[in-house]
């Protein structure tokens, strides 16, 4: 018998150990751990920052669906990897021993690599639920007094989208409301350009963002560096492509969400080989640490270089369905090793993204996600915030149930030509 610990229970950490459980033997075990007990539906969360959700709507309990999928659940933070020794050491104090780890803990969100930055300084975050709760009071109060709004994503930033979304998502909310003639939106980013997104942009991204942005009467500012952030006023810096600072601007603001930057959770931080400098797990093509064979790394917690210099360092995203490429190779992987096989699967880390506008949105597939590509496509309607609406309800029912790809999502994709696995020559 094998003893398989997932750690982490997010988007990728969920699914992982479901999809272990089809693929392992029946006398192998698997532990989950994870520091939330209750998964909330991330994706979702710009919707709780203006009032569209709340909580309970976006959140599953997980501990009973793991239990009836014979799944071990012990809802307590890591405080240590041991890699060395084949353990995790718990928060409460106990130790768990095993003989495969799936890392799939996300990142911790570095607010305090920059002065005044997210919830405990001047600016709000949509990282979290507990973060978007915060926005969304926060919201209400600023809709009373409404005045200018900064939203984007600083230096060090590996995730855009959401910073996209919600600008649009307030634009939205904010004509509801009948104030948007009383509120400027800057969009301030580390991008070197709108629609780049850490992946030098998906088919015409660019275009369509920043003309959704003149339509919107947004204005934006790209290469942006924020050098700290005060009560009402946040300091940027605009980098000309040399490096240099090519303007300095005190931008007053009476409400703002910046995404923060992203790095590797304490508990693994530090672990030489394991980990690069800020933390993230280094991984081959099979998800696999190369000097701990039996450590896996999936989602937003592994390390991938970025797409090339740009004047503000910008990372690179990991993306829903990129992310569960990455888990169904890693089950497939182990898999394979705990029947005396070499790991031969690789993910396609193909990219779909909806980005929600509240009434409409943007669309893009990216097959694989990082360029050079064979599919390279963007799209824009009011059926993309419909099919955010309904992929939300989907996955939350895919958690619930304990499924990781039912049959007819297998299908629906296979129609589509979107894999989750490369097309490798099997040896064996």
């Amino acid at each position: 018998m094998a003893h398989i610990v997932v750690l982490g229970a997010g988007l990728g950490g969920a699914i992982m150990a479901y999809e272990l459980r089809d693929q392992i033997r029946k006398e192998d075990e698997i532990t989950v751990i994870t520091k939330d007990p209750k998964y909330h539906f991330v994706p979702s969360n710009p919707w709780v920052a203006v009032g569209w959700r709340d909580r309970k709507d976006i959140t599953v309990d997980l501990e009973p669906t793991m239990k009836k999928k014979n799944i071990n659940f012990v809802p307590v933070a890591a405080k240590r990897l041991h890699p060395d020794d084949n353990k995790v050491e718990l928060e409460d104090g106990r130790e768990i021993s095993y003989d495969y780890i799936v890392l799939a803990t996300g990142p911790e969100l570095a607010f305090d690599e920059i002065e005044g930055l997210g919830p405990d300084g001047f600016t709000h975050s949509v990282c979290h639920v507990d973060h978007a709760e915060d926005a969304g009071t926060a919201f209400k109060r600023f809709c009373e007094n409404p005045g200018p709004i900064i939203v984007g994503a600083v230096q060090g930033a590996s995730c855009f989208g959401p910073a996209y979304e919600f600008a649009f998502i307030l634009d939205t909310a904010l004509r509801r409301a009948k104030i948007r003639d009383q509120v400027p939106i800057t969009f301030v980013t580390s991008e070197p350009y709108v629609g780049h997104l850490g992946l030098d942009g998906v088919g015409d991204t660019k275009g369509l963002l920043e003309s959704a942005m003149r339509e919107k009467h947004m204005k934006w500012m790209v290469s942006s560096r924020v050098k700290k952030v005060e009560d009402g006023v946040m300091h940027v810096e605009e980098i000309a492509d040399d490096g240099s600072v090519k303007a300095t601007h005190e931008m007053p603001f009476k409400y703002s969400m910046m995404l923060p930057p992203f790095r590797g959770i304490p508990a693994v931080m530090g672990i030489e080989g394991l980990v690069n400098p800020r933390g993230f797990v280094i991984v081959d093509k099979h998800q696999r640490n190369p000097k701990y064979p039996n450590v896996f790394g999936i989602g937003v917690g592994i390390a991938i270089p970025p797409m090339g210099p740009t004047p503000v360092p910008v990372g690179v995203p990991k993306t829903g369905f990129m992310i569960e490429s990455m888990v169904t190779a890693t089950a497939h992987n182990i898999g394979n090793i705990l029947r005396d096989k070499e790991p031969d699967e690789t993910g396609t880390w193909n990219a779909i993204c909806l980005a929600d506008f509240g009434d409409s949105g943007i669309a893009f597939v990216a097959q694989p996600q990082l360029p050079p590509r064979n599919v390279n496509w963007s799209s824009q309607g009011k059926w993309v915030h419909l099919a955010k609406i309904g992929f939300e309800k989907y996955f939350m029912r895919k958690l619930r149930k304990g499924t990781s790809e039912p049959f007819y999502e297998k299908t629906a994709m296979k129609m589509l030509g979107i894999d989750k696995l490369k097309a490798v020559k099997k040896t064996h």
